[in-house]
């Protein structure tokens, strides 16, 4: 495998990585700009307050997108990785 057939994997890899993580860290930060707005609106500072609501924001969106996330990750390997493995580098 030459080195640039190896960069171009990794470089489409890591766009991989970003395109499914996206989705799950926009909620997260939606909802802390959200949860962070009414903490400095009404001087409530509990710890939970900022927890509960991102986990939940995260787990539905996990849930929501989880089709997505694993079409992305089965068409880059079907796509771009079998192909690399099957031609033997």
């Amino acid at each position: 495998m030459s080195e640039a057939i190896f960069f171009d994997t990794l470089r489409a890899g890591l766009w991989v990585a970003v395109l499914i993580a996206l989705p799950i860290l926009s909620a997260a930060l939606i909802a802390g700009i959200a949860i962070g707005l009414f903490q400095a609106l009404t001087s409530i500072q509990e710890l939970t307050l900022t927890f509960v609501p991102k986990l939940v924001a995260i787990v539905i969106v996990f849930w929501a997108s989880m089709g997505f996330m694993s079409a992305t990750l089965t068409d880059f390997f079907g796509a771009t990785l079998v192909p690399l493995i099957a031609a033997g580098g």
